[in-house]
């Protein structure tokens, strides 16, 4: 997991082709006001999801992790509290891993609790869990998709 100021991006970009697409992406003027949905970059190589949602609580906010993608997660507006696990430490999954949506849920808590706001992103590998919208308030966010 990093946790960084989009002004830090130029560091990260190269840890994985497509990491400057997506951080392209965030640095688009008009960012704010597109659309929820996906946004194409690169094909299904890289791709936004844009969404205007609720926080949920730590409670309700299960950890999550992928294989095939990494997540940029980025704050346009409101903040975003995240839970983070490392997937070696996850013991309980709740599901079979979903293949193609690249989606698992482990039942297991976050043993670490982030607060990502407004111009902040966070990487997540396929090694971090993480438990997304655990904060309460609305929260206007990008998720960056990049294949591994």
């Amino acid at each position: 997991m990093i946790l960084a100021q989009l002004d830090d991006a130029p560091r990260y970009a190269t840890l994985a082709s497509g990491l400057d697409l997506g951080f392209e992406f965030l640095r688009r003027p008009d960012l704010a006001h597109l659309p929820n949905g996906r946004h194409e970059l690169d094909g299904d190589r890289v791709f936004a999801l844009v969404a205007r949602e609720l926080g949920r609580g730590r409670a309700d906010s299960p950890l999550e992790f992928h294989r095939r993608y990494l997540d940029i997660q980025y704050v346009i507006s409101g903040t975003e509290t995240i839970g983070w696990l490392p997937t070696a430490e996850c013991r309980y999954a709740k599901h079979p891993f979903d293949e193609e949506k690249d989606l698992g849920f482990f039942l297991d808590r976050p043993g670490t609790w982030c607060r990502l706001p407004l111009g902040n992103f966070a990487i997540f590998f396929p090694s971090d869990a993480h438990a997304p919208l655990a904060g309460s308030g609305p929260v206007h966010k990008v998720v960056v998709k990049v294949a591994l």
